[in-house]
């Protein structure tokens, strides 16, 4: 397993009137956390994106605990479970890092496609660092 943990700042520009995160900014807040994962193993989506390769999420689930509130600081811990094949799915839960509380939960799934949209196998290379990552942790 591989994971990761990024802080962010609820923005006013993330809520509602009543100061409440909207619902949809925890994907948001779910690709900050992917990206961020994908560059500390050394494999960033530019990188993939200069092989040729495109990730598009196939499939995304949130089950929401608590609301997060303008200014919060919130922890995103992504977490890659299992080695891809031909989909990547990556886990996710966001935190209140004052109070430790569990706001959400979910996981998305990414196909490899090629530039042409056609799927394909993950390069060989992003496959070699995450066997490297799977086999020290």
């Amino acid at each position: 397993m591989i994971d990761n943990c990024i802080e962010i700042r609820v923005r006013y520009a993330d809520t509602d009137q009543m100061k409440v995160a909207y619902y949809s900014q925890y994907l948001i807040w779910f690709e900050c956390g992917r990206t961020e994962l994908l560059r500390e193993i050394g494999y960033p989506y530019s990188r993939l994106e200069a092989e040729g390769i495109i990730l598009p999420v196939i499939e995304a689930w949130c089950q929401y605990h608590k609301p997060a509130r303008y200014d919060e600081v919130l922890t995103v811990r992504t977490t890659l479970p299992n080695l891809p094949r031909v989909k990547l799915r990556l886990d996710y839960q966001i935190f209140r890092s004052e109070p430790h509380e569990m706001l959400a939960r979910g996981y998305t799934v990414h196909a490899f496609l090629n530039s042409e949209g056609r799927p394909v196998r993950p390069p060989k290379a992003f496959l070699e660092i995450l066997k490297s990552y799977f086999e020290t942790n």
